[in-house]
C-alpha cells in the first residue's frame, strides 16, 4: 500500500480504529431487548456471524460457510434494485453478485479468509469496490455510480458500488484495513489497487505518471494514484490489486 507523505502524517496524527471493528451493536432496541433488526458480530478477524430474527441480510452470493436455525437464500444480482437496478447493471456491466438471506438463527459469511471489518452507516453513503462488499443489513440500498478513470486504473471497470442508508456494512480487505482521514488542505494520494472505500465529502482527481519507484528512478512505464480532497475517510488495504498501471 502506498499514501503521500502528508497522508503518512495524518495517520500518524490520527490514529482511526476502523468503524466497528469488533462489533457493531444493532438498533431497534424495544424493552430493553433488541429484536427485529441484523446484529452483527465477529468472530476472529476472518468470519463475520449475522444474527437474524426473521429480518433479511444482503451478502456476496456464495459466501455463506455455516448457519444454524432455518434460513431461506435467495440469488439476487448487483448494481441496485428494480427496474433501474437492471439497466444500470446492463449498462455499466457491473459484476457484483449477492443473495438474499432470511431467517431465524445465526449465518455466518467469509470469503477467501478475507480480513472483515464492521461498518456502521447513519444516513450516509459509502462508496466501495464490490469486489470488496461481503455483506449489508435491511436498512441498506445499493447502487453503482460513476468513478471514470479510477475504476479503469483498477481493472474494475468506470462504476463500483455504492451503499446508502443507516445501517451496518461488513467490508473485506486483503490484510487489516486502515482507515486514512482527509482533511481540508492535507491531501491523500492512494494506489488503485490498495483502494477498498470512502465516505464523506471527498472529491477524488485521477493522477497519471506519478510514483515513488518512478521518484527514486526504480519504476517503469505509466502509474496511477488517487487523489482525495475535502473531509473524510479513506479505506485501504495493505495489499494491492493488479490494475491496467501495474505496480504503483
Amino acid at each position: 500500500m502506498k499514501v503521500s507523505t502528508s497522508a503518512a502524517i495524518v495517520a500518524a496524527a490520527r490514529p482511526l480504529p476502523f468503524p466497528g471493528a469488533r462489533a457493531v451493536r444493532p438498533r431497534g432496541r424495544v424493552g430493553g431487548r433488541f429484536g427485529g433488526v441484523a446484529q452483527f458480530l465477529m468472530q476472529g478477524s476472518k468470519v463475520l456471524a449475522v444474527t437474524l430474527t426473521g429480518d433479511t441480510v444482503k451478502a456476496k452470493n456464495g459466501s455463506m460457510v455455516a448457519y444454524d436455525g432455518q434460513m431461506a437464500f435467495k440469488k439476487m444480482s448487483g448494481g441496485g434494485e428494480g427496474l433501474r437496478g437492471m439497466v444500470t447493471r446492463r449498462l455499466t456491466g457491473e459484476q457484483m453478485t449477492v443473495m438474499e438471506v432470511k431467517g431465524h438463527g445465526t449465518c455466518y459469511f467469509a470469503d477467501r479468509a478475507s480480513d472483515i471489518n464492521l461498518v456502521q452507516l447513519n444516513g450516509e453513503t459509502l462508496h466501495v469496490e464490490a469486489s470488496n462488499l461481503l455483506c449489508t443489513d435491511a436498512g441498506l440500498r445499493t447502487g453503482t455510480t460513476f468513478t471514470g478513470l479510477r475504476g479503469a486504473s483498477q481493472g474494475n471497470g468506470l462504476f463500483t458500488t455504492t451503499v446508502e442508508g443507516t445501517g451496518q456494512a461488513a467490508l473485506m480487505s486483503a490484510g487489516t484495513a486502515v482507515v486514512l482521514r482527509v482533511t481540508q488542505g492535507m491531501p491523500l494520494q492512494v494506489d488503485p489497487g490498495a483502494y477498498i472505500a470512502h465516505q464523506g465529502n471527498l472529491q477524488q482527481n485521477f493522477q497519471s505518471g506519478v510514483n515513488f519507484r518512478t521518484l527514486m528512478g526504480e519504476g517503469s512505464g505509466e502509474s496511477f494514484q488517487i487523489r482525495f480532497e475535502g473531509d473524510g475517510l479513506v479505506y485501504v488495504q495493505p495489499s494491492e490489486r493488479n490494475t491496467l498501471g501495474g505496480d504503483v
